[in-house]
């Protein structure tokens, strides 16, 4: 079986009028009285409130809540409207809507709805029935096309994340996660994907990666995604920024195994590695004049005799020594073999890791709150920054230093898990292979599954940090790139 990939969103598209005879949406404001935006004359009909994503259909016009018209709010208004009218396209009802929104609306607001229009309808589904009527495409009418074509690339990336980690495990194993980053780099001009297999990892000494694979019949992977500036000097000016995500691409926990509740959802344990291939998509397509590598170790931590115990010494890339003290804390030892490679042999200026790596930071945070740890208060602010322009909530955790001591093991260089508060000694762990590079570890344990729909995020992958990592990247260009408008003029694509 070969799962569906990528899942097409909805087509969201700018346009500078109505069309004669396609349905509209009009744009409610809350107050007393409520107010409706461009189109809307006369009374308000009963039922339109103008809070965030409040829909209702009043003679054939859809009228949508924008709240006080946060970014938020209309991120929420658009995923809100197209869950709305899906639902109206099963039952017969258009495919095909035009959107009037406010002549003034603020570019940053308009593309936090079209992003929510993009994404709030995703589904991921393999059935044998055939698939329901769909709304294909929704117009925005406004003059902020390149607001409305950056969100389609965000929206294009979130997808692309969501689907990889959707994606079940029967059909994914890093072989197939390599191909399908491969796949999804083809059409991307600039952007070189190369993959390594299980005995270039062992003639180069990834102990992690090639620990954790071990018990598997499928042998791992490391990714490495290169994308160099788009050409033209490209990014020779700027940073070098490495991204790093946690691949496993099946987890049970190995032989310290998990218990069968909730098991299933450990097909989405690679969401790190998912959200650094779709950023490196994302960040091609948009052409920032920056070089960005993304690496993706990829293994499949399985049960078998080939599997690695509690106990074990191994030796990562580089040379540092592991004791292993649990086989279910498997994603630290594949990120620690990509970041010493990314520190001895890329040349980074700047280092990012993201996983799904610590159970004690969903119970930290909750499931909507990704963890950021940092040695650098730039990168950290830049990352608070990007988050809250891609609508990804993150916050910052303490690399308390009274407990590194606790990371030295008695008879190897580091021990996996050391005692203490999980999240903060498993990003202690993670530093050791960082050098002196600025560094910042990513824990989206909570946050990349979802398990009901709010915002535009919807049951399942939530494709959370791509559109971060993206913006990370945006940080170090200039405003006219960063908004989608190269030197020329020109809206890229």
């Amino acid at each position: 079986m070969r799962a569906p990939l990528p899942t097409p969103p909805v087509a969201v598209e700018a346009a500078t009028t109505l069309r004669r005879g396609v349905p509209a949406v009009l744009v409610a404001f809350p107050g007393d009285p409520v107010r409706l935006g461009p189109g809307g004359g006369g009374d308000v009909p009963t039922g339109v409130t103008g809070k965030a994503g409040a829909t209702t259909r009043h003679d054939g016009t859809w009228y949508v809540g924008a709240g006080d018209g946060a970014p938020g709010d209309w991120r929420t208004a658009g995923a809100s409207l197209i869950r709305a009218l899906h639902g109206d396209a099963e039952q017969g009802g258009p495919t095909s809507l035009d959107v009037r929104l406010p002549t003034d609306l603020d570019p940053a607001a308009v593309e936090a709805f079209a992003l929510g229009a993009a994404l709030g309808g995703y589904r991921y589904r393999i059935t044998g029935t055939e698939a329901p009527k769909r709304v294909k495409s929704l117009r925005l009418v406004t003059a902020a096309a390149a607001a409305v074509d950056r969100a389609a690339t965000l929206a294009a990336a979130t997808t692309l994340a969501r689907d990889l980690a959707n994606t079940p495990s029967n059909v994914k194993d890093p072989a197939w996660l390599a191909a399908a980053a491969v796949r999804a780099a083809r059409d991307v001009p600039g952007l070189d994907v190369r993959v390594r297999d299980e005995r270039w990892l062992a003639d180069r000494g990834f102990g992690g990666v090639l620990a954790v694979g071990g018990g598997s019949a499928r042998p791992p992977r490391l990714v490495e995604l290169t994308w160099s500036g788009g050409g033209s000097g490209g990014g020779s000016g700027g940073p070098h920024l490495v991204l790093v995500g946690k691949g496993i691409t099946f987890d049970t926990g190995g032989i310290s195994i998990k218990p069968a509740q909730g098991m299933h959802l450990m097909r989405t344990d690679m969401s790190g590695g998912a959200a650094v291939i779709a950023a490196l998509v994302g960040i091609a397509r948009l052409r920032l004049p920056l070089r960005v590598t993304g690496l993706v170790p990829a293994a499949e931590n399985h049960v078998s005799g080939s599997a690695y115990r509690p106990g074990d010494v191994i030796r990562h890339y580089g040379g540092t020594t592991t004791e292993v003290t649990n086989t279910d804390a498997e994603g630290r030892l594949v990120l620690a073999d990509a970041l010493a490679y990314a520190v001895r042999t890329l040349a980074p200026d700047h280092l990012v890791d993201v996983a799904t790596l610590t159970g004690a930071m969903k119970v930290t945070l909750g499931v909507r709150t990704g963890g950021l740890f940092a040695t650098d208060d730039d990168l950290a602010a830049r990352l608070l920054g990007a988050g809250e322009a891609a609508g990804e909530r993150w916050w910052r955790m303490p690399l308390l230093e009274d407990a590194a001591e606790d990371v030295r093991s008695d008879i190897a260089d580091v021990r996996q898990c050391p005692p203490g508060p999980g999240g903060i000694t498993a990003a202690l762990f993670l530093r050791e292979f960082t050098g002196e590079v600025p560094w910042a570890h990513l824990d989206i344990a909570g946050p990349a599954r979802a398990d009901k729909a709010y915002d535009e995020v919807v049951p399942g992958a939530t494709g959370f940090a791509a559109r971060t990592l993206i913006g990370l990247a945006e940080s170090w260009v200039g405003a006219d790139v960063a908004a989608g408008v190269g030197a020329d003029g020109d809206t890229m694509g």
